[in-house]
């Protein structure tokens, strides 16, 4: 009973190794943001703590093993899983190849300091009413291009444009600089360097939380909005969303070491963060994940590609909307339309945005996931034509 109780001690003590090893990390960047000072000190910590449990948890013989070889035993065995994990923490991921460059691509160099790649498809004569800019959720500029670009044969002039940090777009030096603060102040940005007094606004998936902020901050410039697939305004995505991932492929991307720890500076330190893994591993890895997390964005059977994005840094830094956002949108007058398809496993946030604004109508579409505008895009465009025709 006595050596059951051990065992199990160590156990315990060895299911913390991790976490505390994850402390340790994220304790000593604010120390220095050398990642091979606070990496080697996450790992002493680990080892540290894996040595103690294996103390613990390693049955005593009946004949008892020379001191000397048993402290070998049990430094080998904890050196042993230290090594596994420094091999999978240190080395890099394989980075990301540039984006190639989309047809027509333009670049704006913004007062904000800003520089987004963007695409804009106009008519070529006769009046126009305002311009539509889409706000994507994954970047995806051609892809994007391709669906909302049609809206020019209605007389609309489009814009679609890479938010900073991700696809094509600038990255910044000081990744703390990114943020929704920030992507609010590109697109009052956009808006004055288009010389156009109000816009209509179509924001995808994360892209609908950004719309959402700039009207509570800009609601006079704003003559209509819609909401296709939003995040979340209050709560975080639903953790069903998850439930027809491949469960094996999820924990070995999750719990790998190398991922535990960007996870873990993506929460205390952006900077640290940018110099354990650059902006190409990041994109690699967001990259990844997407495609990983794709059968949870469509209905059963779909054939949706996944493109390549290069939404890494950015896209790990986004935090919650604030809760300004939602009371700003309360006081709107702006029509708004909520597009949601009927797979979409974050049907919740819809309803969100619902309660939040005013003058809203939800359109659903059937045998359509979160990417509705990919899933069922003749539908979809029949709906945002009739809504922006209105």
């Amino acid at each position: 009973m006595r050596t059951l109780l051990r065992c199990l001690a160590g156990l315990g003590v060895l299911a913390l190794a991790p976490v505390l090893g994850l402390a340790t990390l994220a304790g000593t960047t604010s120390l220095t943001g050398d990642p091979a000072f606070f990496t080697v000190a996450g790992l002493a910590v680990f080892g540290a703590i894996c040595l103690l449990g294996l103390l613990l948890c390693l049955p005593r013989p009946s004949r008892p093993l020379p001191r000397g070889l048993r402290a070998l035993a049990v430094l080998g065995a904890a050196g042993l899983v230290v090594w596994k994990a420094t091999a999978a923490t240190l080395p890099p991921a394989a980075p990301a190849g540039p984006l190639p460059e989309v047809p027509g691509q333009r670049e704006w160099v913004l007062p904000t300091g800003s520089r987004l790649a963007y695409l804009r498809h106009a008519p070529d004569a006769g009046p126009r009413p305002e311009p539509v800019i889409v706000l994507h959720g994954r970047p995806d500029l051609a892809g994007d291009s391709a669906v909302f670009g049609v809206l020019r044969r209605d007389r609309h002039v489009v814009y679609l444009y890479d938010r900073l940090g991700t696809g094509r777009s600038a990255r910044l030096a000081d990744p703390r600089g990114y943020g929704l603060e920030r992507d609010v102040a590109d697109l009052e940005a956009v808006r004055q360097a288009i010389g156009a007094p109000r816009v209509v606004l179509v924001g995808h998936s994360a892209g609908a939380q950004l719309a959402a902020a700039y009207i509570a901050k800009y609601p006079d410039r704003v003559v209509k909005a819609v909401f296709s697939s939003p995040t979340g305004l209050r709560t975080p995505p639903a953790t069903a969303a998850l439930s027809r991932l491949d469960a094996r492929r999820l924990t070995v991307s999750a719990l790998h070491p190398r991922s535990l720890v960007i996870e873990t500076l993506a929460r205390t330190d952006a900077a640290a963060l940018r110099s354990f893994a650059g902006d190409a591993e990041l994109d690699a890895r967001q990259d990844a994940w997407n495609r990983l997390a794709w059968p949870t964005l469509h209905c059963p059977g779909a054939t949706v590609r996944v493109a390549p994005g290069a939404g890494g840094l950015a896209t790990l830094l986004r935090r919650p909307t604030p809760g300004w956002v939602a009371s700003g949108l309360a006081r709107t007058p702006v029509p708004a339309l909520i597009i949601r398809g009927a797979c979409d496993p974050l049907t919740a946030a819809a309803d969100e945005y619902r309660a939040a604004l005013p003058h809203a109508t939800v359109a659903e579409l059937p045998r359509a996931g979160h990417d509705s505008y990919r899933d069922q895009r003749e539908p979809y465009l029949k709906v945002l034509r009739a809504f922006l025709d209105r």
